[in-house]
């Protein structure tokens, strides 16, 4: 029996693992029947959670959930899905916006073959667009009963504190849940994005709790690097030739062999690490294949002793996240140079500001 925790202070238990879907779709496994079958997979063996993005393979993702779901299965699944990303080729349909929200909202409802979202999830901050713009098209949707609950992903301590002022004082519905990344090689959410949760009483559904594979068993210090789409797409997290991702090799093979030591898999190892938080509620594991899915079911069951956190803190320290780039995303102020110089742009040199 599945030991479901608290989803924040809503009243909802969801098992410790969520099932992501972003690998369903043209951008990971394009069997639509084989991502129905893994779906199965996971609700029979327990998953209660399923989290996807209207982003993914461009709404393919949710069509195929949609698939999985219909003819029974839908009441008895926590449905989580997300907007923000640009879905198709027009850039209009994109971002945080009303306009946009009451549009993407409609079209996930559509493709996921349901009349309700359980938490439906802003992706990523939009700076430009003001977040009570946001909360507003949200509480509507949460009013005519189209979404039950309203989450964040990957959002700044500061923003997540914003969005409950603007509920408190401006009468919107309350964000419920983060959505962060986080993994042993990425603990930078501990700093600050943790504690916060836990202070306003926010599930947390941290995000690739694997590094994007890194904690997989297929990354080696010395090794050819593994092919992956992932890795075409983002260089700077998977290019053994960038420091950071060299710290994080040998990082990998420290924690492999702390796994091997404790008689575990370094997938248990990783994702039983994340689920010892108190602050989180439940890991998104998003499987390729059914072989992914089995290899990752069984992590929920792994108590990890105190030798053996500790000896996870030696490796790698808590709060630290070794590549910056695994942070997901960067706010303006980091991103772009131009929001930390004066005038807005560089200075010929020599010449006095």
């Amino acid at each position: 029996m599945v030991d479901h925790r608290p989803f924040g202070r809503t009243g909802v238990r969801i098992s410790p693992l969520t099932l992501g879907a972003m690998n369903f779709g043209q951008r990971g496994n394009p069997d639509h029947s084989d991502g129905i079958r893994i779906i199965h997979r996971a609700l029979d063996e327990g998953i209660t959670a399923i989290d996807t993005a209207d982003v993914y393979s461009h709404g393919e993702s949710e069509e195929i959930v949609g698939k999985a779901l219909d003819g029974g299965r839908r009441d008895d699944v926590f449905l989580a899905t997300k907007f923000h990303g640009q879905v198709g080729d027009n850039p209009q349909h994109r971002g945080n916006s009303r306009r946009w929200i009451t549009q993407a909202v409609e079209h996930s409802l559509r493709r996921l073959r349901t009349d309700w979202i359980d938490l439906y999830q802003v992706h990523r901050p939009e700076p430009d667009t003001d977040f009570d713009e946001t909360l507003g098209a949200l509480t509507d949707l949460v009013r005519q009963g189209k979404v039950r609950y309203l989450g964040t992903s990957t959002f700044e301590p500061s923003a997540i504190v914003e969005g409950q002022w603007i509920a408190q004082r401006r009468g919107r519905e309350r964000v419920v849940s983060e959505q962060p990344p986080y993994s042993i090689l990425a603990r930078g959410v501990e700093r600050e994005v943790l504690p916060v949760a836990q202070r306003y009483g926010l599930a947390v559904l941290p995000w690739s709790p694997l590094a994007g594979g890194w904690l997989s068993g297929r990354y080696h210090a010395g090794l050819t690097a593994p092919i992956s789409r992932r890795a075409d797409r983002f260089p700077a997290r998977f290019d053994p030739r960038v420091p950071a991702n060299a710290a994080k090799l040998a990082a990998v093979d420290a924690l492999a062999a702390l796994a091997d030591e404790a008689g575990l898999s370094l997938i248990h190892l990783a994702i039983a690490f994340v689920l010892e938080h108190p602050a989180v509620t439940s890991a998104i594991i998003g499987p390729r294949t059914l072989a992914h899915l089995e290899s990752q079911l069984g992590a929920a069951k792994v108590t990890l002793s105190r030798d053996v956190l500790d000896q996870i803190d030696a490796i790698v320290a808590p709060g630290t996240t070794l590549n910056p780039a695994d942070a997901g995303y960067q706010p303006p102020s980091l991103a772009d140079p131009a929001h930390r110089r004066r005038g807005g742009s560089a200075q010929p040199a020599g010449v006095a500001s």
